[in-house]
C-alpha cells in the first residue's frame, strides 16, 4: 500500500497553488546576473517596508530565542486603535491567507457551497475543495464582480461569500455602496467575506464595522503583505464580530505568527506616513505603465491596485520571453491566458519592462 491509498481522498484530487517565479530561479534558468533581475510577479512593494518598521524587526531578532506572545494583544490592540474596534474582533494570522484558511475550518463541511469569482484569487476555491464543500464559479463580466449575479446564485446551501476589491488578478473593485448594499442583502446563514488585501490602495474603501455592530455575518481580512511591504513576514488580520473570532482563535495553530512579524507590524501601522508616500508612488506607476501600454496599442483593465492585467495576445509567450530578458511576470490561467499581469514597479523598472514589451511586440511584427 503507497502513500496515496493511504490520503484523504480529497488531497489526490487537490491543485497546488502555484506562486511567481522566486529571482534565484530565474537567474540559475537564464544565465542572469540576479541583482539585475526585475521582479514584477507578485504584487509586492518594490519601495519596500518603512525604515522604522525595519528597525523594528531588527531589533526584535534580539529575543528570537524565545516563543513569540502566542495571542498576539500588543498588535491586536494597535490594529483596534486604528481601525476603531475591540481587540477581541481581531484575529492573526499567518498572511491573510491563513485567515481563509481558518474560515473553511472552521465553517465549511462536505456539502456545503463556497461562492467565488470567476477571475478571483484561487486560494478561496482551494480552500472549499480541501474542506469537501462546493465552490460555486459566479461569472464576472467585463472582469468585475457582478454582485446581482453573486446574490443570485446564494442557495440554503451557501455558507462562505468570497468577495475581493480590488481583486486579484484584475484589479477591479466594487464601490463602496454596492458592497454594502451586497452584505446587507445577504441572508442569516451566509458569511460575507471581504478580501481587503489591496483597500490600502483606495482612497474610499467600503466599511462594514457599522454592519458588524449590527450583528450582519461578515469578516473582513487585510494583509500586511502589499502596501506596507511585508510579504516575507508572511501576516495578516481578520476582523469581525468576538463570536466569529472565539472561533476561529479555536482553530488557530498556537504560535502562528512569529515575534519579528509581530513586533514589525506595529511599528509599519504606526507609520502611516510610508502607506500615504507609497499609494502616490503607486497612482504615479500605474499611470506610466497606463501611458505605455495605450503607445504599445495593448488593451488593459483599469486598476484600484498595484498591478495591472494587459493583453498580450499569447500571454505565455510573452511571460516567457519577458524571463529571458530577466523581468518576471505573472501568466493567467487558461481564460486569460491572452493576458499577463504586471506589478507596479519603480519608475526604472516599469520603464524597463515597457521597453521590453515593445521590443519583444516589434521582433514578432518583424519574423512576421
Amino acid at each position: 500500500m503507497n502513500f496515496s491509498q493511504l490520503a484523504n481522498h480529497r488531497i489526490l484530487e487537490q491543485p497546488i497553488y502555484q506562486p511567481g517565479k522566486p529571482i534565484e530561479q530565474v537567474a540559475l534558468e537564464y544565465n542572469l546576473d540576479k541583482n539585475e533581475i526585475c521582479k514584477l510577479a507578485s504584487n509586492e512593494n518594490p519601495w519596500g517596508a518603512s525604515p522604522k518598521a525595519v528597525k523594528a524587526g531588527k531589533k526584535s531578532l534580539e529575543n528570537i530565542h524565545l516563543y513569540p506572545e502566542g495571542s498576539g494583544n500588543k498588535l491586536r490592540a494597535k490594529i483596534a486603535s486604528l481601525q476603531k474596534i475591540e481587540p477581541n474582533q481581531i484575529i492573526l494570522g499567518n498572511g491573510s491567507n491563513e485567515i481563509i484558511e481558518l474560515l473553511g475550518h472552521v465553517f465549511l463541511d462536505t456539502g456545503d457551497e463556497v461562492l467565488v469569482g470567476q477571475h478571483a484569487f484561487m486560494v478561496y476555491k482551494l480552500t472549499a475543495l480541501l474542506m469537501g464543500a462546493c465552490p460555486v464559479v459566479v461569472p464576472m463580466p467585463n472582469l468585475v464582480h457582478d454582485l446581482s449575479k453573486f446574490r443570485e446564485a446564494v442557495t440554503d446551501k451557501t455558507k462562505l461569500i468570497f468577495l475581493p476589491s480590488p481583486n486579484n488578478p484584475t484589479g477591479t473593485a466594487n464601490s463602496a455602496q454596492e458592497i454594502i448594499a451586497f452584505a446587507e442583502s445577504l441572508p442569516d446563514h451566509v458569511i460575507f467575506c471581504l478580501d481587503e488585501a489591496y483597500a490600502e490602495y483606495l482612497e474610499d474603501p467600503p466599511d462594514l464595522r457599522p454592519l458588524i455592530r449590527d450583528g450582519k455575518k461578515i469578516i473582513a481580512m487585510r494583509t500586511f503583505s502589499k502596501i506596507y511591504g511585508l510579504a516575507g513576514l508572511r501576516i495578516g488580520y481578520g476582523y469581525s464580530n468576538s463570536e466569529l473570532i472565539n472561533l476561529l482563535q479555536k482553530a488557530r495553530q498556537p504560535f502562528n505568527v512569529n515575534s519579528v512579524a509581530q513586533e514589525t507590524a506595529i511599528a509599519a501601522l504606526e507609520d502611516q506616513e510610508w502607506v500615504l508616500k507609497c499609494r502616490k508612488k503607486n497612482r504615479s506607476g500605474l499611470k506610466q505603465l497606463e501611458d505605455g501600454f495605450r503607445r504599445l496599442h495593448l488593451e488593459f483593465v483599469s486598476s484600484e491596485a498595484n498591478f495591472l492585467l494587459v493583453k498580450v495576445g499569447d500571454g505565455q509567450k510573452m511571460f516567457q520571453d519577458l524571463q529571458q530578458l530577466g523581468i518576471i511576470t505573472r501568466s493567467m490561467a487558461q481564460d486569460l491566458n491572452e493576458y499577463l499581469r504586471i506589478s507596479v514597479g519603480t519608475e526604472s523598472e516599469n520603464k524597463k519592462v515597457l521597453h521590453a514589451i515593445k521590443a519583444i511586440l516589434d521582433r514578432t511584427l518583424s519574423a512576421g
